[in-house]
C-alpha cells in the first residue's frame, strides 16, 4: 500500500510529533510542578496521589489540547528541514508529483486525528475526572462547592435561586422556584431554608410562602415546613463548567440534550465543547497542509524562518479560537459554527498556499 517514499516520510512526521510532543509535555510538567511545588509542601499532598491522580492524568490532558499546534509545528519543522537538504527538490525532480507528496502527510494527519478524537471523547474524560477530583481537593479549595447566588433554569417556564448553597449538605438558604407564563410570573415558591431528603427523595422546606397570581389578584399561603416534589434534584444544581470535561462523547450528548429539554442558558457551552472535540482533530489535517505547502519551499532564513513563521500562524489559530468560542457563548453566534470557524479561516489560507507551493 506504502512504497519506500511513504513509509520514509509518514516515519519522519510521527518521530517527529512524538518527539516535540514528549518535549513540550516534560516542559509542562516542570512548570507545572514548579508552581504548585507551595502548595504540595504546605498540604503535604502524598506524592502517589500527586504522580497517579494527577499528572498521569494531566499529560494525556494536555497533549491533546494542543494536538493540532504540535502536528503543525512538526510538519513545519522535518519539511523545512527536508526543503534545505534538497531532499524536495529531489523527490520533485524525480518525477513525484506535490500532490502525491502529500499523500503521507495526509496520512499521518489523519492517523492522529482520528486517535486524538477517540482519546478526547472516550478516554480523556475520564482521566479529567481523577484531575479535577485531585485539584479541588488539594488545590481549588472549593470540593465542597459552596455557591453563592445560585441561578438555574430548570425548564423551559421554571426558575430557581439560591442565595446560598452547599453540595456535601445538599441544603440552601433563601430559595425562590418561579413558574412563568408567557412572560408573567404565575407562582413564586420561597424559603428561608430547603434541604433535599435523600430517603424520600424530596424536598424539605422551611419558613415557605407561595404566592399565586391570577391576573390582578394574589393569593398567599405561608407555613412553617413542607415536604414536597420539586422538578429538580441536587444533581441538576451540581453542575459546573468543567463537569462536561469529564463527560464521553455520548455522555456529553445525552446531557446536552436533557439541557435543551429545560431551557438552560449554558447549553451554548456545551454545545461548543462538543463540536470542539471534533473540530480539533480535523484541524490536524489543515494546519498541515499548511505547514507543507509554506515549509516545502527552501528560503534564505531557512528552518528558522519557518519556525518563526509557524508559531506566528500557531498563536493566530489560538486567538480565533478563543475569539469565536466569545462570540458562541457570549455574542449569540451559533456555537456549532463557531467551533468550526477557526478551521473554515485555515483552510482558505491552506488552499491559497498549496496553489502558490513549488510543484
Amino acid at each position: 500500500m506504502f512504497k519506500k517514499l511513504d513509509r520514509y516520510l509518514i516515519r519522519k512526521f510521527l518521530g517527529t510529533f512524538i518527539f516535540t510532543i514528549a518535549l513540550i509535555v516534560v516542559i509542562a510538567v516542570i512548570f507545572d510542578l514548579t508552581e504548585k511545588v507551595d502548595d504540595i509542601f504546605e498540604k503535604n499532598i502524598p506524592a502517589s496521589e500527586l504522580i497517579w491522580d494527577y499528572y498521569l492524568n494531566f499529560i494525556p490532558y494536555f497533549a491533546n489540547l494542543f494536538t493540532p499546534l504540535f502536528v503543525f509545528i512538526s510538519a513545519v519543522f522535518f519539511t523545512s528541514k527536508l526543503a534545505n537538504q534538497y531532499e524536495i527538490v529531489a523527490m520533485l525532480s524525480s518525477g513525484v508529483s506535490f500532490w502525491r507528496l502529500l499523500r503521507p502527510y495526509l496520512f499521518s494527519a489523519a492517523l492522529i486525528g482520528l486517535v486524538s478524537f477517540l482519546l478526547n471523547s472516550f478516554v480523556i474524560p475520564k482521566a479529567n475526572e481523577g484531575r479535577l477530583k485531585f485539584e479541588y481537593k488539594y488545590l481549588k479549595h472549593n470540593w465542597k462547592r459552596n455557591y453563592n447566588n445560585l441561578h438555574r433554569q430548570i425548564s423551559p417556564n421554571t426558575y430557581i435561586y439560591f442565595e446560598t448553597y452547599t453540595q456535601k449538605s445538599k441544603t440552601g438558604y433563601r430559595f425562590t422556584i418561579e413558574q412563568m407564563q408567557q412572560r408573567k410570573m404565575k407562582v413564586k415558591l420561597s424559603a428561608d431554608y430547603v434541604r433535599w431528603d435523600s430517603i424520600q427523595q424530596r424536598w424539605t422546606l422551611e419558613n415557605y410562602a407561595i404566592r399565586t397570581f391570577n391576573g390582578k389578584t394574589e393569593k398567599l399561603r405561608r407555613g412553617a415546613a413542607l415536604d414536597t416534589v420539586l422538578s429538580f434534584k441536587p444533581g441538576d444544581l451540581d453542575i459546573a463548567d468543567d463537569d462536561v470535561e469529564m463527560m464521553n462523547f455520548f455522555q456529553l450528548n445525552g446531557f446536552i440534550e436533557r439541557e435543551k429539554a429545560k431551557g438552560s442558558e449554558f447549553v451554548d457551552y456545551y454545545i461548543l465543547e462538543k463540536h470542539r472535540r471534533m473540530a480539533n482533530p480535523v484541524a490536524n489535517l489543515i494546519l498541515t497542509l499548511i505547514a507543507v505547502a509554506m515549509a516545502s519551499r527552501k528560503v534564505r532564513g531557512g528552518i528558522g524562518l519557518h519556525i518563526g513563521i509557524g508559531i506566528g500562524i500557531s498563536f493566530t489559530y489560538v486567538m480565533f479560537m478563543q475569539v469565536s468560542s466569545v462570540f458562541a457563548t457570549e455574542g449569540g453566534m451559533n456555537p456549532a459554527i463557531a467551533a468550526w470557524i477557526p478551521n473554515f479561516t485555515f483552510l482558505i489560507l491552506a488552499l491559497v498556499l498549496l496553489r502558490r507551493a513549488p510543484k
